[in-house]
């Protein structure tokens, strides 16, 4: 029997990751909303074959998008997966615990452990621990704020509770794209990442790097990841690197193009 939740998620070409997603949540959840902001691959034909729902808006950030497509579900119980994620069974298991016997449980909010999967393995390494969030929650308990890179879910007073069974976050499909959507999201970290003095930033350079590397390597634990995980912890490292100096970059032109300007204005200045 389906559960009174409602499963929703953002997509963009995702077609070589979208069905394993879907497969994952439609034994046990009432409906699927698929928000789809222009693919020009087959995510929208694979996401409506599966029986979502799929509406198109135009990308607004991640919050935003995330937002408009929790307002579109018809259960007041919402889940959250990403196109490259997966609700392994003993979640589904777990949450179907919490509605067993027809009772829906008191609003609340759950957080779930989304647990990386580097390309070409099937589980996450031992001992992963990468994000701890609230994905499944009632939606007179909170909802996404609509900020365009950190999509996270803003609670109202409640304390939410903690679900054992992961997610599977199949984030990459090769090492090759890492970088390529590394340096696609530290570009568009850098564009909406708050305007920072050179003098903060330079300093910043120098140590973004070690720092990230450190986090990433060992309080995220991708040391027992072997090669993968080393190669992963480079990647994520330089990712956080490169927003700072496309920062720096992008100050350096706001400068250059407003030297000229001033230089322009300033002897009509002196003539008057």
């Amino acid at each position: 029997m389906a559960l009174p939740i409602s499963a929703f998620i953002i997509t963009k070409n995702e077609e070589a990751r979208l069905a394993r997603s879907l497969a994952a949540l439609r034994p046990w959840v009432d409906e699927i909303v698929v928000v789809d902001s222009g693919s020009t691959d087959r995510t929208v034909d694979i996401a409506r074959s599966m029986g979502a729902r799929v509406l198109h808006r135009d990308w607004s950030g991640y919050g935003g998008q995330k937002r408009f497509a929790e307002q579109q579900c018809r259960n007041d119980w919402v889940l959250n997966v990403d196109a490259d994620e997966v609700v392994t069974p003993e979640l589904a298991d777990e949450i179907r615990a919490l509605f067993r016997g027809r009772t829906v449980p008191e609003p609340g909010a759950y957080r779930l452990r989304i647990l990386t999967v580097y390309p070409g393995d099937e589980k996450p390494r031992p001992f992963a621990k990468d994000y701890n969030i609230v994905r499944l929650y009632h939606r007179s308990a909170g909802s996404y704020r609509d900020h365009p890179v950190f999509d996270r879910v803003v609670l109202n007073h409640t304390v939410p509770k903690q679900l054992r069974g992961p997610v599977f976050h199949h984030s990459y499909l090769s090492f090759a794209h890492i970088i390529e959507k590394n340096n696609q999201f530290s570009s568009f970290r850098s564009r909406h990442s708050k305007s920072r003095a050179t003098s903060y930033l330079v300093p910043r350079l120098g140590i973004e790097f070690p720092l990230n590397f450190l986090k990433y390597y060992i309080f995220r634990r991708h040391l027992t990841g072997g090669w993968k995980g080393y190669y992963f912890s480079l990647c994520h490292a330089f990712m956080r690197t490169s927003r700072v100096a496309k920062m720096l970059e992008a100050g350096n032109a706001d400068a250059h193009r407003t030297g000229p300007a001033l230089k322009r204005a300033r002897p009509d200045v002196t003539r008057a």
